[in-house]
């Protein structure tokens, strides 16, 4: 009997240890979780059928060598109890002989039941095959046909507002609620795939009206005059004839990079296990990443560094605030066709932009936290301004839509008047991450504060709606002094342009129906601020990157080791090369890993953090190389703010101080 156990225990761990039985139960859970059956799931199948085939081959096997040995050795038994034995070893014999006859029958019936069981799984196998590919073809069914009821509502949609909007007869005398801009609804075409929302509220909470010469001299207070020949002279110097002069690069830059791989994958299912999930904390292959850094798409902020340029110039905070309130706007303009991600910037990484001859200024970043991500930067130029802020990027996937809060204020003062002016970006959201083209917006609200003079501005970004007759990524805005009283009214759109119109006189409107209000401003013709410059030739294969863009991951020599320009899988994404890149992207990811565990296992054997946060020990172990902690008089906040030497730094080329992130 212990023979025979032995055998039984050896023949069932023979039999599972393939897993067959295993995988068998996999499929036969039909997969709850993931796609339907495809081709690979059927060989799998066959596959799991061919070896449940041979492991029974090898028990019949097993079993006429049992039926051939046992036969043998009941001869013996039956020749042992021919012989003369004692009563006690008869019987013996006897039940010996008993259990062979059992262990033979036993086998024979466990061959059977094996091959029962093969027969009802081909059997069953085929109903599940059917099943999962029906299944299959019904959810293909399906999504074309939510595809088809999509695209038939929004063009319901379009002609509904076609049909109900009317485009005023004459603009330049016409109301238009905060918004000095012909309204573009029907002359752009928007995408089929294009997901509309229901604005958070009404679009705006002033009406402007143009006035003409004549009418403004009615309508002026004789001590507030204004002059229409003043306002509409070449001279001022709110004028655009000149805004995009800039001098002639020493340096011939590079106007294009490969052209972007055709890569299919499914961004769904990566993403659908990581709803509520930090976008920062989420393993992503570089098939959804740009060929650029964050630190690099920071500095692409200042594309527009001409409307700062000119600013030095304004006598007039209010003038001043205009400019500065188009060139806050004007940093959107590149994210209108740019929904992929950039790379985050390992912990010390660093990114700089010298363009003192032609764009006169200097630009650092520096990564100066990993978890939550921070970038650093501060920008001097030599025309009488500087620009610093330390960003923080809070993410959230929501799994129909992303949004991306920018967190952090934004300084810029000039120097010769001592303006200082602050303000914060808004939210944008990546919609349709599921089904249909992506699309990203900009929503919420934005106040610039002068801290000099106290005066303000009211920017406005109004989300999407299909219910609203405003023209899509319209921005809207009112430049007012410390008293409260509006001088400049603003409107545009943050992805082409943006336009100024001088206040000559305000006052409420009459309530709505619903009790509401509307300031009504008096203003004289607006004048253009800002005008987004064309994408290059091919722009579409290359990203959507504007001219500056193309340049800023262009190798130069005597930057920084930790500068984003020397780091490989971003080199090698740009090249073509994504396969190396995301395994690249991988090494670089677990060195960064490997080098947080490090500081902080030094931190704990120091003693000195005692029971905090993992994210909170690498904020207080890890120090920036070329900012520094400070306390921001003006908001209150502790921000990074450069400490300097890294110019002198690159002039002798002295970079031992630089760790290897790299």
């Amino acid at each position: 009997m212990k023979g025979r156990g032995c055998w039984e225990t050896a023949s069932v761990r023979s039999f599972c240890s393939s897993g067959c039985l295993s995988k068998f139960k996999k499929d036969d859970s039909g997969d709850d979780e993931d796609e339907a059956a495809t081709s690979s799931d059927k060989s799998e199948l066959q596959h799991t059928i061919k070896n449940l085939s041979l492991k029974l081959d090898a028990l019949s096997t097993c079993n006429e060598l049992i039926a051939k040995h046992g036969a043998a050795l009941q001869r013996s038994l039956n020749e042992l109890d021919g012989l003369k034995t004692p009563p006690e070893s008869g019987e013996k014999l006897k039940v010996v002989n008993e259990r062979a006859t059992l262990f033979r029958i036993t086998s024979n019936a466990m061959i059977n039941a094996c091959r029962d069981f093969l027969d009802l799984a081909e059997t069953h196998s085929r109903k599940w095959q059917r099943a999962l590919q029906y299944e299959h073809a019904q959810r293909l069914h399906l999504e074309e046909t939510i595809e088809q009821l999509a695209k038939q509502h929004n063009s319901l949609e379009r002609a509904f507002r076609n049909s109900t909007s009317g485009r005023p007869a004459n603009p330049t005398k016409s109301f238009s609620e905060g918004s000095l801009l012909t309204s573009k609804g029907e002359d752009s075409e928007e995408d089929e795939d294009t997901e509309y929302f229901d604005a958070m509220e009404d679009s705006t909470s002033f009406i402007t009206v143009i006035t003409e010469s004549k009418e403004s001299s009615k309508a002026e207070d004789e001590t507030e005059s204004v002059s229409v020949d003043d306002w509409t002279a070449t001279d001022n110097v709110l004028d655009s004839t000149s805004s995009e002069l800039q001098a002639p690069p020493t340096i011939k830059r590079r106007s294009r990079i490969p052209d972007k791989p055709n890569y299919s994958l499914n961004l769904w299912s990566i993403m659908k296990n990581c709803i509520g999930r930090e976008l920062s904390k989420i393993p992503m292959p570089v098939n959804f990443n740009e060929p650029l850094s964050m630190l690099q798409r920071l500095t692409e902020d200042l594309e527009y560094h001409h409307l700062l340029d000119k600013a030095v110039s304004c006598t007039s905070s209010m003038e001043q605030m205009c400019l500065v309130a188009a060139f806050s706007v004007s940093s959107y303009s590149t994210t209108v066709h740019r929904i992929a991600k950039p790379f985050n910037p390992m912990l010390g990484e660093t990114f700089e932009l010298d363009r003192l001859d032609d764009m006169g200024l200097r630009s650092l970043c520096e990564q100066v936290s990993h978890h939550p991500p921070s970038a650093a930067h501060h920008v001097s130029s030599k025309h009488g301004w500087s620009l610093w802020q330390e960003i923080t990027i809070a993410s959230k996937f929501r799994g129909k839509y992303l949004s991306i809060m920018p967190l952090g204020a934004i300084h810029l003062e000039f120097q010769a008047s001592g303006n200082h002016y602050v303000w914060r970006k808004g939210t944008s959201t990546v919609h349709n991450i599921i089904v249909g083209k992506l699309w990203i917006d900009q929503t919420g609200d934005i106040e610039i504060v002068n801290h000099k003079t106290r005066d303000r501005c009211q920017l406005k970004f109004l989300p999407y709606s299909y219910f609203s007759k405003e023209a899509a990524r319209k921005v809207t805005g009112v430049v007012s002094d410390s008293q409260g009283k509006a001088h400049y009214v603003l409107s545009g759109s943050w992805d082409e342009q943006m336009e100024c119109a001088k206040v000559v006189q305000s006052g409420p409107s009459s309530p709505t129906l619903d009790g509401k209000q509307k300031t009504i401003y008096q203003t004289l013709p607006a004048k253009l601020l800002w005008k987004k410059y064309p994408l290059p030739e091919n722009a579409e294969n290359m990203y959507y990157f504007s001219e500056l863009a193309l340049t800023l991951n262009e190798q130069e020599e005597g930057v920084a080791p930790t500068d984003s320009r020397r780091r490989p899988d971003q080199r090698l994404m740009e090249k073509g090369h994504w396969d190396q890149a995301n395994t690249e992207k991988q090494r670089l990811e677990e060195k960064q890993r490997l080098m947080r565990r490090r500081r902080l296992e030094a931190s704990t054997r120091g003693g000195h953090f005692g029971g905090l946060e993992d994210a909170e020990k690498e904020a207080e172990v890890y120090s920036p190389l070329w900012f520094e902690k400070r306390l921001d008089p003006l908001t209150g906040e502790t921000a990074c703010m450069y400490k300097g030497g890294y110019w002198e730094a690159k002039e002798q080329q002295d970079w031992h101080m630089c760790p290897n992130i790299f």
